[in-house]
Protein backbone atom coordinates (compact mmCIF):
# COMPACT_ATOMS: atom_id res chain seq x y z
CA UNK A 1 0.00 0.00 0.00
CA UNK A 2 3.10 2.61 0.94
CA UNK A 3 4.33 1.82 -2.50
CA UNK A 4 1.06 2.64 -4.11
CA UNK A 5 0.64 5.68 -2.50
CA UNK A 6 4.39 6.68 -3.52
CA UNK A 7 3.45 6.48 -6.48
CA UNK A 8 1.01 8.01 -7.30
CA UNK A 9 2.39 10.79 -6.29
CA UNK A 10 1.72 13.69 -8.64
CA UNK A 11 4.18 16.64 -9.36
CA UNK A 12 3.76 19.90 -11.16
CA UNK A 13 5.92 22.28 -12.28
CA UNK A 14 5.22 25.56 -13.03
CA UNK A 15 8.51 26.46 -14.58
CA UNK A 16 9.24 30.44 -14.65
CA UNK A 17 5.62 31.37 -14.21
CA UNK A 18 5.93 32.23 -10.89
CA UNK A 19 9.73 34.32 -11.44
CA UNK A 20 7.65 37.41 -12.17
CA UNK A 21 5.46 39.64 -10.25
CA UNK A 22 1.99 39.29 -11.63
CA UNK A 23 -0.34 41.87 -13.04
CA UNK A 24 -1.91 42.50 -9.71
CA UNK A 25 0.67 42.55 -7.65
CA UNK A 26 2.42 45.06 -10.16
CA UNK A 27 -0.96 47.08 -10.15
CA UNK A 28 -1.31 46.68 -6.51
CA UNK A 29 2.37 48.38 -5.96
CA UNK A 30 1.96 51.09 -8.94
CA UNK A 31 -1.34 52.15 -6.79
CA UNK A 32 0.55 52.05 -3.76
CA UNK A 33 3.34 54.22 -5.33
CA UNK A 34 0.71 57.02 -6.30
CA UNK A 35 -0.33 57.18 -3.15
CA UNK A 36 2.66 57.22 -1.29
CA UNK A 37 4.12 59.62 -4.02
CA UNK A 38 3.61 63.28 -2.57
CA UNK A 39 5.06 62.14 1.02
CA UNK A 40 7.62 60.11 -1.38
CA UNK A 41 8.76 63.41 -2.95
CA UNK A 42 9.37 65.46 0.13
CA UNK A 43 10.88 62.77 1.86
CA UNK A 44 13.68 61.34 -0.63
CA UNK A 45 13.91 64.29 -2.77
CA UNK A 46 15.40 68.07 -2.43
CA UNK A 47 11.85 68.95 -3.00
CA UNK A 48 12.02 70.52 0.69
CA UNK A 49 14.91 72.89 0.38
CA UNK A 50 13.55 74.22 -2.75
CA UNK A 51 10.11 74.89 -2.13
CA UNK A 52 11.18 77.05 1.50
CA UNK A 53 13.76 79.09 -0.72
CA UNK A 54 11.64 79.76 -3.86
CA UNK A 55 8.67 80.94 -0.53
CA UNK A 56 11.27 83.07 1.13
CA UNK A 57 12.37 84.35 -2.16
CA UNK A 58 8.89 85.71 -2.97
CA UNK A 59 8.36 87.14 0.86
CA UNK A 60 12.03 88.56 0.65
CA UNK A 61 10.58 90.68 -3.09
CA UNK A 62 7.21 91.61 -0.75
CA UNK A 63 5.14 89.75 -2.77
CA UNK A 64 2.62 87.75 -1.11
CA UNK A 65 0.51 85.43 -4.11
CA UNK A 66 2.68 86.55 -6.95
CA UNK A 67 3.93 84.10 -8.16
CA UNK A 68 1.43 81.90 -7.31
CA UNK A 69 1.51 78.56 -4.74
CA UNK A 70 1.26 76.65 -7.70
CA UNK A 71 4.07 77.96 -9.90
CA UNK A 72 6.50 77.64 -6.96
CA UNK A 73 5.37 74.24 -6.15
CA UNK A 74 5.99 73.27 -9.95
CA UNK A 75 9.23 74.97 -10.09
CA UNK A 76 10.65 73.03 -7.04
CA UNK A 77 9.19 69.56 -8.31
CA UNK A 78 11.02 69.55 -11.60
CA UNK A 79 14.20 71.29 -10.28
CA UNK A 80 13.85 68.21 -8.01
CA UNK A 81 13.15 65.73 -10.40
CA UNK A 82 16.75 67.33 -12.65
CA UNK A 83 18.67 66.90 -9.46
CA UNK A 84 17.33 63.22 -8.68
CA UNK A 85 17.37 61.78 -12.07
CA UNK A 86 21.19 60.14 -12.21
CA UNK A 87 19.67 58.23 -8.95
CA UNK A 88 16.26 57.42 -10.25
CA UNK A 89 18.28 55.82 -13.24
CA UNK A 90 20.46 53.88 -11.33
CA UNK A 91 17.60 53.11 -9.08
CA UNK A 92 15.81 51.96 -12.34
CA UNK A 93 18.57 49.90 -13.65
CA UNK A 94 19.66 47.90 -10.60
CA UNK A 95 16.52 47.34 -9.05
CA UNK A 96 13.42 48.00 -10.70
CA UNK A 97 14.16 46.42 -14.09
CA UNK A 98 15.23 43.02 -12.16
CA UNK A 99 12.34 42.81 -10.05
CA UNK A 100 9.89 43.46 -13.18
CA UNK A 101 11.57 40.57 -14.96
CA UNK A 102 11.88 38.07 -12.45
CA UNK A 103 15.33 38.34 -11.30
CA UNK A 104 15.16 39.91 -7.86
CA UNK A 105 12.30 39.21 -5.29
CA UNK A 106 11.02 42.70 -3.61
CA UNK A 107 13.39 42.72 -0.59
CA UNK A 108 16.16 42.15 -3.01
CA UNK A 109 15.25 44.83 -5.43
CA UNK A 110 14.08 47.09 -2.10
CA UNK A 111 17.97 46.33 -0.87
CA UNK A 112 19.74 47.16 -3.89
CA UNK A 113 17.25 50.41 -4.49
CA UNK A 114 18.41 51.57 -0.68
CA UNK A 115 21.81 51.84 -1.90
CA UNK A 116 21.76 54.48 -4.64
CA UNK A 117 19.52 56.42 -2.53
CA UNK A 118 21.54 56.89 0.52
CA UNK A 119 24.41 57.61 -2.04
CA UNK A 120 22.42 60.76 -2.43
CA UNK A 121 21.00 61.49 0.60
CA UNK A 122 23.87 60.98 3.08
CA UNK A 123 26.02 64.07 1.72
CA UNK A 124 23.01 66.30 1.61
CA UNK A 125 22.62 65.11 5.46
CA UNK A 126 24.47 67.23 8.01
CA UNK A 127 26.45 64.56 10.89
CA UNK A 128 24.63 66.29 13.71
CA UNK A 129 21.04 66.02 12.49
CA UNK A 130 21.90 62.22 11.59
CA UNK A 131 23.73 61.55 15.10
CA UNK A 132 20.82 63.01 16.71
CA UNK A 133 18.25 60.64 14.76
CA UNK A 134 20.55 57.29 15.28
CA UNK A 135 20.79 58.30 18.82
CA UNK A 136 17.39 58.74 19.53
CA UNK A 137 16.87 55.35 17.60
CA UNK A 138 19.36 53.56 19.79
CA UNK A 139 21.18 52.88 16.46
CA UNK A 140 24.78 52.55 15.93
CA UNK A 141 26.65 52.38 12.84
CA UNK A 142 30.26 52.74 12.15
CA UNK A 143 29.72 53.18 8.06
CA UNK A 144 26.38 55.57 7.49
CA UNK A 145 25.59 53.22 4.22
CA UNK A 146 24.81 50.95 7.38
CA UNK A 147 22.36 53.56 8.52
CA UNK A 148 18.42 52.62 8.20
CA UNK A 149 16.26 55.09 5.69
CA UNK A 150 13.97 55.06 9.21
CA UNK A 151 16.95 57.13 10.95
CA UNK A 152 18.54 58.58 7.82
CA UNK A 153 15.08 60.35 6.60
CA UNK A 154 14.48 62.35 9.23
CA UNK A 155 17.97 63.74 9.46
CA UNK A 156 17.95 64.50 6.07
CA UNK A 157 14.75 66.78 5.95
CA UNK A 158 16.01 68.71 8.81
CA UNK A 159 19.15 69.19 7.51
CA UNK A 160 16.89 70.55 4.42
CA UNK A 161 15.79 72.47 6.33
CA UNK A 162 18.64 74.33 8.23
CA UNK A 163 20.04 74.76 4.67
CA UNK A 164 16.90 76.35 2.89
CA UNK A 165 16.79 78.97 5.73
CA UNK A 166 20.73 79.79 5.39
CA UNK A 167 20.02 80.19 1.66
CA UNK A 168 16.41 82.09 2.96
CA UNK A 169 18.47 84.71 4.61
CA UNK A 170 21.34 84.92 2.48
CA UNK A 171 18.66 86.17 -0.12
CA UNK A 172 16.98 88.13 2.55
CA UNK A 173 19.88 90.80 3.03
CA UNK A 174 20.01 92.99 0.01
CA UNK A 175 16.22 93.01 0.15
CA UNK A 176 16.52 94.46 3.73
CA UNK A 177 19.02 96.80 2.84
CA UNK A 178 17.10 98.20 0.18
CA UNK A 179 14.16 98.29 2.82
CA UNK A 180 16.05 100.64 5.15
CA UNK A 181 17.49 103.22 2.59
CA UNK A 182 13.95 103.54 1.43
CA UNK A 183 12.46 103.74 4.77
CA UNK A 184 15.50 106.23 6.00
CA UNK A 185 15.29 108.60 2.77
CA UNK A 186 11.57 109.09 3.41
CA UNK A 187 11.89 109.34 7.16
CA UNK A 188 14.30 112.08 6.24
CA UNK A 189 11.82 113.93 3.97
CA UNK A 190 9.09 113.91 5.86
CA UNK A 191 7.17 111.72 4.54
CA UNK A 192 5.12 109.78 6.87
CA UNK A 193 2.03 108.93 5.47
CA UNK A 194 3.08 106.36 2.46
CA UNK A 195 4.25 103.18 3.92
CA UNK A 196 8.16 101.94 2.84
CA UNK A 197 7.30 98.54 1.51
CA UNK A 198 5.16 100.40 -1.12
CA UNK A 199 8.14 102.68 -2.53
CA UNK A 200 10.62 99.83 -1.67
CA UNK A 201 8.61 97.30 -3.77
CA UNK A 202 9.26 98.55 -7.88
CA UNK A 203 13.23 99.20 -6.22
CA UNK A 204 13.81 95.47 -5.80
CA UNK A 205 11.55 94.26 -8.30
CA UNK A 206 13.94 96.33 -10.32
CA UNK A 207 17.23 94.95 -8.61
CA UNK A 208 15.71 91.46 -9.36
CA UNK A 209 14.61 91.62 -12.54
CA UNK A 210 18.40 93.39 -13.56
CA UNK A 211 20.31 90.57 -11.89
CA UNK A 212 17.96 87.92 -13.69
CA UNK A 213 17.18 86.49 -9.66
CA UNK A 214 15.24 83.82 -10.12
CA UNK A 215 18.14 82.03 -12.70
CA UNK A 216 20.33 83.43 -9.58
CA UNK A 217 18.02 81.64 -6.94
CA UNK A 218 17.87 77.88 -9.22
CA UNK A 219 21.64 77.91 -9.76
CA UNK A 220 22.23 78.56 -5.98
CA UNK A 221 19.98 75.92 -5.47
CA UNK A 222 21.09 73.01 -7.53
CA UNK A 223 24.41 73.88 -6.89
CA UNK A 224 23.91 73.85 -2.85
CA UNK A 225 23.42 69.99 -3.35
CA UNK A 226 26.40 68.24 -3.05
Amino acid sequence: MPHLLAASQITVTLGKTLSKPSDSILVILALALLTLAPSLLIMLTGFVRVVIVLGLTRQALGLQTTPPNQVLVGVALFVSLFLMAPTLSIMNHVALQPYLHGHLDFSQAFGRAEVPLKHWMLPQTGSQELGLTTKAAHVTAANPMHVSLSALIPAFLLTQLKDAFIIGVVIFVPFLIIDLVVASTLMALGIVMLPPTLVSLPFKLLLFVLVDGWVLVVQSLITSFK
